[in-house]
């Protein structure tokens, strides 16, 4: 019987483990107006509407065609799948930055960005991610991001 308990508890911690240090997944819209609802049906309120065309998303939970979504203000709701880029293709940073013209610090500064702007993700490598922001682009420092780098 203790074998039992032993071997249903390091299972257990197991599926534990795994599950904290699952990937969290980030969504971006599709659209340039998304409802969100307060439930995962449109039988439920709109709560807010998203007008941010590419804004990255958090997921955190799923049922049938809805995803339950927080973002980086920590507002949460439902939204249709169809609305949503399963990958994330873009990110904003949390802190300013100097946008370089190549994957280095001594490389030629572009642009100064300012905290809270939305960055298109082209690739990223190591520490650091090609973006295009309004028609300039660069490579910038993964630090200090919200959204997921691929």
């Amino acid at each position: 019987m203790k074998k039992k308990i032993f071997i249903c508890f390091i299972f257990s911690s197991i599926l534990l483990a795994i599950h904290l240090n699952a990937e969290e997944k980030f969504l971006s819209l599709k659209k340039n107006k998304v409802n969100v609802r307060y439930g995962p049906s449109f039988d439920f309120e709109i709560k807010y509407i998203y007008k941010k065309i590419n804004l990255p998303l958090k997921q955190i939970d799923e049922k049938e065609n809805w995803r339950r979504i927080i973002d980086l203000k920590n507002n949460s709701g439902w939204i249709h799948s169809s609305q949503l880029n399963e990958k994330s293709n873009s990110i904003i940073i949390l802190k300013d930055k100097i946008l370089f013209k190549n994957s280095s610090n001594f490389s030629k500064p572009v642009l100064r960005l300012q905290k809270g702007r939305l960055l298109i993700l082209k690739k990223c490598e190591k520490n650091w991610c090609n973006v295009k922001t309004d028609n300039y682009s660069g490579w910038i420092k993964t630090k200090n991001i919200w959204g997921s780098i691929r």
